[in-house]
């Protein structure tokens, strides 16, 4: 098996149907490059002509070493990692795959040296890191509530397991006169100040910067987002969330800042109508769920959880020691500096 590295359209062309992150797309690799300082290095695993793994690393030389991050910081990306698509459906071809591309790529970023220090957020789906612990990184598992939406005719099936709250404000939709619609990049700007504004409440910055969010959706192809937009009758701007999509999942990205109308939360109705679309549109057939990106802040499961979501692990990747620690901590501030 070789491990060969690939120009952005190589990438795209190897890029299997499904079983990858909507970051995983090249258009949005070249945004991520385009906002890194890092160099982008797209490794493909090749069993003959096919490619049958792929794993992108962003690498930046720093006077002591360097880092390498997949997906890189500062931009709000949840996962990155590798890809793994045989062409056989046998557990021992995966894990030969999986084995041959941790390894290539972990040579050739030398990741064994004390100088390089790598972190790596995997995939949903991705289930064997082992090959990263056994040449001696560190893995961790966390965590993000998937909702099913597979085989669901309509909306009210995909709220079947939601709790009775949830349930009750989602029908509520029906008879309040809050228009939700689709709108443009504007839009998820606007969105985008209720982020920053959220984020400061708790002492912190966004995860991303305007530019950046702008160029992503600017770029990416319309089948890759929908900004959901909540008003008044009379136009009044309430709440929004950007979803994003892959083949096979819808995230819940940014927005659904707190919000109520008429005593009901606006972010729940946002969400109901992005289920709706999920289950209705033609477009978005190929989606089997809703990733609500996370279930690993306290504060944030308590609502999530009422969604009945499966709870899929995925697995963090990085360098083990002090060094790794004080490394992540003074990379972060620099990032939060420039955004």
């Amino acid at each position: 098996m070789e491990i060969e590295r690939l120009e952005l359209e190589e990438w795209g062309d190897a890029l299997p149907s499904s079983g990858f992150e909507v970051f995983h797309d090249p258009d949005a690799l070249a945004v991520l490059d385009a906002h890194t300082d890092a160099e982008m290095r797209l490794y493909g695993a090749f069993k003959g002509q096919q490619a049958v793994g792929l794993l992108p690393a962003f690498v930046e030389q720093k006077p002591v070493g360097r880092t390498v991050f997949s997906p890189p910081v500062g931009l709000g990306v949840p996962r990155l990692g590798p890809v793994i698509a045989p062409n056989s459906p046998k557990r021992r071809k995966w894990e030969r795959i999986n084995a041959a591309l941790a390894e290539g790529v972990l040579d050739d970023l030398e990741a064994d040296n004390r100088s390089t220090l790598l972190r790596m957020t995997c995939p949903v789906g991705y289930d064997d890191p082992r090959p990263y612990g056994w040449n001696d990184l560190a893995v961790d598992t966390e965590f993000t509530y998937v909702v099913d939406c597979a085989g669901c005719a309509d909306v009210e099936d995909a709220m079947a397991g939601f709790s009775k709250s949830l349930r009750n404000e989602m029908r509520r939709y029906d008879e309040l006169a809050v228009a939700i619609d689709t709108e443009g990049v504007d839009a998820a700007l606007r969105i985008y100040d209720d982020v920053v504004d959220q984020y400061a409440k708790y002492d912190d910055t966004a995860p991303m910067s305007r530019p950046f969010l702008r160029d992503l959706l600017s770029t990416l192809g319309d089948d890759r987002w929908r900004v959901y937009v909540a008003r008044t009758p009379d136009g009044e701007y309430l709440s929004g969330i950007v979803a994003l999509f892959s083949n096979d999942l819808a995230y819940y990205w940014q927005g659904g800042v707190t919000a109520s109308y008429e005593h009901v939360s606006v972010n729940t109705l946002l969400h109901r109508v992005i289920l709706e679309d999920l289950v209705t549109d033609p477009a978005l057939e190929s989606i089997t769920g809703y990733d609500l990106v996370g279930a690993n802040t306290e504060r944030l499961c308590e609502y999530k959880g009422k969604f009945n979501g499966e709870l899929r692990p995925y697995y963090v990747v990085e360098s083990s020691g002090l060094e790794m620690t004080l490394a992540k901590s003074a990379y972060q501030r620099v990032a939060s500096s420039l955004k």
